[in-house]
């Protein structure tokens, strides 16, 4: 074997000398090389150059953004939903920040008990590269061993300051996944005891769930995070003053909807901070010489999903998009020494682009017509519904006025298109309404087969308004829950060629190690 390759490699450098011999009579004006034309010296000056080439420096500044429940359905559909809008309704596509990255993967979500992953075991996968079961934080399927972060070891090894970021609760299964460790993603209390005894740089997003504990009646978790040398902060007008030099930090949105989480995006208000606005403060606090580890969670795309909301999952996900372009401002600054990774826990369900009432057609434009996210609408419209048992007219005043669906005789008096209700859709929802006055949500083991196909665990007048406005522009879903869907992973900067292929979810961390060279 030694003799022929040898002999290979001989041959290699004969053909290598003619070439340069023949090029040479060719162009007696060219400048001799530095090798004065050797050709063996050539070809060790090339080798030596490629494999510098390959031995890269490790990535300095890490943006891991998690679209909580988003794959590629979440993102096709918002692709689609801007470029609808932006032609008039016409076939045509406007790519997100970053589906044009040049490195795209795709990963396996399954975890030890399941093909269908949660949020606690998938962000373990992605977080410490191990399988867990359902529900679990950053520890083995015994609870008996934890696991150690990518973020906790790069702030331990080399000493990068971190981050971490959601549009949800901050002590959530997906953020509390590179600082927590817990046998159930439901310990709220001491996840976030963990938070504040992490020493992370930044937190930012949703305020904590379960602040006093399930019981409340235990020390706040701000006020633990104060004793644990966090600067809080509430309010928009604190944050914009932020600096690096201010310290440990946790900022909490100063707007907050459902269960402490920020707004979804439909409902934000124009100068209301979004995520990219919390991704844009993280990077002035955290950027230094040493480097840092940003992870930001579009959470809500993972809610909308879960209640079947299209519109609203479309909004958040361009809500991450824009938390993205953040990232790319200042990768285009640092592009030897940045790494951006976009990628998802799972998917969240079973979005689908086609509907059987639309057959091959698609009206995405129509979408445009929803104002409010289903979670607002509950708040604001049908728990005064349930109070003041709202006639059937006025309800259907407030449907047309927030989601664009109306009767025929409504769309008859209409000076514009209409979305307009089948006989079979208003009586559907007529259904629907006198459930939600006479029982309302409900959990599954309360419901019968067909109610919970119908309705989900959510408000039946609401999830009904927003499958039929979704099946009428051409989408639908088929679970309340998360799906077995690989997820995509998207990439560009310092090291992203590794992130290429088909892998599994534990690989993405694996992979981290790797580049950063991490124990």
């Amino acid at each position: 074997m030694k003799k022929r390759r040898n002999f290979i490699l001989s041959m290699v450098s004969i053909a290598v000398l003619c070439v340069n011999l023949l090029a040479g009579c060719g162009n007696t004006g060219n400048k001799p090389s530095a090798s004065g034309n050797n050709p063996k010296a050539e070809a060790e000056v090339s080798q030596t150059t490629a494999k510098k080439e390959e031995v890269k420096a490790p990535p300095k500044y890490v943006f891991l953004f998690i679209g909580d429940g988003m794959s590629f359905p979440q993102i096709q559909s918002a692709s689609y939903y801007l470029g609808a809008l932006e032609n008039d309704g016409k076939v045509e596509d406007k790519k997100l920040s970053f589906m044009d990255f040049p490195v795209i993967g795709n990963a396996k979500t399954f975890d030890k008990t399941s093909f269908i992953t949660d949020s606690a075991s998938a962000v373990t996968a992605i977080a410490t590269g191990n399988k867990t079961s359902s529900g679990t934080i950053n520890m083995d399927e015994s609870f008996t061993k934890k696991y150690e972060s990518i973020a906790e070891k790069l702030k331990k090894q080399l000493g990068y300051k971190i981050g971490i970021l959601t549009s949800v609760n901050i002590n959530h299964a997906t953020p509390a996944g590179f600082y927590a460790h817990q046998d159930s993603r439901d310990n709220y209390y001491e996840i976030g005891e963990e938070l504040a005894k992490s020493g992370f740089d930044y937190f930012a997003g949703g305020g904590f769930k379960e602040p006093a504990g399930d019981k409340e009646d235990q020390k706040s978790l701000y006020d633990l995070a104060q004793e644990n040398g966090y600067k809080v902060i509430k309010t928009q007008e604190e944050a914009k003053k932020l600096k690096a030099e201010d310290g440990k930090t946790l900022i909490v949105a100063e707007t907050l909807a459902d269960s402490d989480s920020m707004n979804y995006q439909i409902d934000a208000k124009e100068d209301e901070w979004k995520l990219a606005d919390y991704v844009q403060k993280g990077i002035e606090v955290l950027d230094n010489d040493k480097g840092f580890f940003m992870m930001a969670e579009g959470g809500k795309i993972d809610w909308a999903c879960h209640s079947n909301d299209a519109v609203a999952s479309i909004h958040d996900t361009i809500a991450l998009s824009n938390a993205v372009k953040k990232a790319l401002e200042f990768y285009e600054k640092h592009p030897d020494e940045t790494l951006i990774l976009v990628t998802a826990d799972h998917e969240t369900g079973g979005l689908s682009l086609g509907d059987a009432g639309t057959n091959y057609d698609t009206y995405l434009k129509n979408l445009q017509k929803q104002r409010i996210s289903f979670a607002k609408f509950d708040k604001e419209y049908v728990s005064k519904y349930k109070e003041n048992k709202t006639d059937f007219s006025t309800v259907l005043k407030d449907i047309k006025d927030n989601f664009g669906l109306m009767s025929s005789d409504d769309a008859d008096a209409a000076k514009e298109p209409s979305i307009v209700f089948t006989e079979y859709e208003l009586n559907l929802l007529k259904e629907a309404y006198e459930r939600t006055l006479s029982v309302g949500t409900a959990k599954q083991e309360d419901m019968s087969q067909e109610e919970y196909e119908l309705y989900g665990t959510c408000e039946p007048l609401t999830v009904t308004v927003t499958h039929l406005l979704d099946n009428k522009s051409g989408l639908s879903f088929n679970s309340y829950s998360h799906t077995g869907l690989p997820v995509p992973v998207y990439a560009i900067g310092s090291g992203a060629q590794q992130f290429g292929g088909y892998y599994d979810n534990t690989d993405i961390f694996k992979k981290l190690v790797e580049l950063s060279e991490v124990k």
